[in-house]
């Protein structure tokens, strides 16, 4: 089990907490300084289930810059995918997080306990 983290979220340090509580077996990446490729966004989509545009952070200053609320800027349909992905890879403080990667394969951002616990689940 992977968990993607940014030291200074809240919710990352809770999930911290409920997987140590737990005794749960993991490994941290600091993902905004060692930054996934476009090639492992695109796995922990898959592994997730969801469209880059469903994990970005949409409110973050740099989402502001790029205008990332244009519809018809940034298309969240298959002609938009790869320019979100780049986007995400080049600005990985757009990624969600955290993001639990379970031994099953699957993915899950654990922004609650119970999402954490779902990923405990999995592994």
């Amino acid at each position: 089990m992977e968990i993607w983290i940014n030291p200074a979220c809240s919710k990352c340090r809770s999930a911290l907490s409920v997987l140590d509580a737990e005794g749960a077996e993991y490994t941290v990446r600091r993902y905004l300084e060692d930054v996934p490729s476009e090639a492992e966004i695109r796995d922990v989509l898959k592994r997730l289930g969801l469209e880059p545009w469903d994990i970005a952070r949409t409110q973050e200053p740099v989402a502001k810059e790029l205008n990332l609320k244009d519809r018809e800027a940034w298309p969240r349909d298959a002609s938009g995918r790869a320019r979100w992905i780049k986007a995400l890879a080049e600005h990985p403080k757009l990624i969600q997080r955290p993001i639990i990667t379970a031994q099953d394969g699957s993915a899950v951002v654990a922004r609650s306990e119970e999402a954490v616990r779902e990923a405990l689940g999995r592994s």
